[in-house]
């Protein structure tokens, strides 16, 4: 197999094809968690949040948003806002998997898409919602060189943060609290090896840790 299939079949295997019946009624939302292969190397597509956004302004981010009436699950909500935000059309996206759900602070339950994106992809930001949008090599969420952990709680133990200077740029981005978990989640799965510095959850099994977090958040509800 190429990298890309070997990709493939690693997420696959800890991908959710489960629906989630009994939970209570929440507010749904799908973040889109786009890979692509560049020069023989797994990158991770990211955004910047718009500065004039009321929450989370600023802020690096996968593309993503709340459930629309019209959405037909999951899926259909990532790639659509992924559409509405960067200009990714769903006919050149190669969706994964989904990752078992996650609760955020505020209530919001959150599931993550991942995909394939061709290369090269010339985003279109839409600049209500995405200021900038940049990839770096997925192995970054791996290392420990410019990564700090906080012994604050987050939704999956304690806060990750990165510091990631874009050499094309010089723009350095914070990429932090839940976007870092995930790309650590999905980097780990997708090359196969485990992060330098500690995570604070499991990542032999990341869909029985992370059910057992949203069950001990919902009995806090």
């Amino acid at each position: 197999m190429d990298l890309k299939e070997k990709t493939v079949a690693a997420l696959k295997k800890h991908g959710s094809g489960e629906r989630f019946d009994g939970l209570p009624a929440l507010p749904e939302a799908s973040v889109l968690i786009p890979l692509l292969l560049r020069d023989g190397q797994l990158r991770l597509l990211l955004t910047v949040r718009s500065v004039h956004l009321k929450q989370h302004a600023g802020e690096v981010c996968f593309p993503g948003g709340k459930r629309e009436a019209g959405d037909r699950d999951e899926v259909h909500t990532a790639l659509r806002e992924a559409e509405e935000e960067i200009g990714l059309h769903p006919d050149t996206v190669q969706v994964i998997c989904r990752l078992f759900p996650v609760l955020n602070k505020t209530g919001l339950l959150i599931t993550p898409v991942v995909a394939f994106i061709e290369d090269p992809f010339e985003a279109r930001p839409n600049t209500d919602e995405v200021s900038e949008v940049f990839s770096l090599p997925l192995d970054f969420f791996t290392k420990e060189a410019d990564h700090s952990g906080y012994p604050v709680p987050s939704v999956f133990g304690p806060t990750h943060s990165f510091m990631y200077t874009d050499p094309g740029t010089g723009r350095v981005h914070q990429i932090w609290g839940l976007t870092a978990a995930l790309a650590i989640t999905v980097a780990a799965l997708a090359l196969g090896k485990k992060p330098e510095f500690e995570v604070g959850f499991d990542l032999d099994d990341p869909a029985a840790g992370f059910k057992d977090v949203l069950k001990r958040r919902l009995s806090k509800l």
